[in-house]
């Protein structure tokens, strides 16, 4: 059985279309906000361990997706959507001497900072760190700001080399002026960075 709501919600002159789904195979639940038919953000939720719990069943998943779902647009209706997709610290730069990655604190490094612009897109390949250690389930979060367009937000979660993909869309004539900020959250341990793209 396959879990998942799909609301419309108007804030402001803007109509968001938030859709939730329960991703079996990755055991996330998954809530994305669309304006326009385009995804402007996605916030991730893993249920692993919760899982592992005897008494938990579908329909405690499907509480929590609900939960997840009702959040995202009590969040728009607040005017707290860059909150809800967590990238508030973010935006007001608090990232700082962490950015650059303090001994004994989380590091973003870009690895493929030479990719290459294809199919309204840029993949860029994160890694992160702990005092030179690979993190793995860490979650990250970036904010594409371009010129004076609505930001575009996706996330990713860390794999077992403590390595993300995220795949950027945006147009081409954009790039000149595009820059990414990226958020790391492992615990309650979170660092920012800022990263510009650039046209080949």
């Amino acid at each position: 059985m396959i879990f998942g709501f799909n609301t419309d919600i108007k804030w402001g002159d803007t109509v968001y279309h938030v859709q939730s789904e329960a991703r079996k195979a990755e055991k996330l639940l998954q809530t994305q906000v669309f304006v326009r038919g385009r995804c402007i953000g996605k916030k991730a939720t893993s249920y692993a361990e919760m899982e592992q719990q005897p008494d938990f069943t579908e329909d405690h998943m499907h509480d929590m997706l609900k939960v997840q779902h009702r959040g995202m647009l009590d969040g728009i209706r607040d005017g707290k959507l860059n909150e809800m997709l967590g990238l508030d610290q973010a935006a007001g730069g608090n990232g700082g001497a962490a950015a650059a990655g303090e001994p004994g604190g989380l590091a973003i490094q870009w690895m493929n900072s030479g990719a290459v612009y294809a199919e309204s897109s840029v993949v860029m390949q994160f890694s992160v760190t702990e005092k030179g250690v690979a993190v793995a389930g860490a979650q990250l979060t970036s904010r594409l700001n371009v010129a004076e367009e609505a930001p575009i937000y996706s996330q990713a979660v860390t794999d077992a080399n403590g390595c993300a993909e995220m795949k950027i869309f945006l147009d081409e004539n954009a790039l000149r002026d595009a820059a990414v900020l990226v958020q790391a959250k492992a615990g309650e341990r979170v660092t920012t960075r800022k990263f510009v793209l650039k046209k080949n």
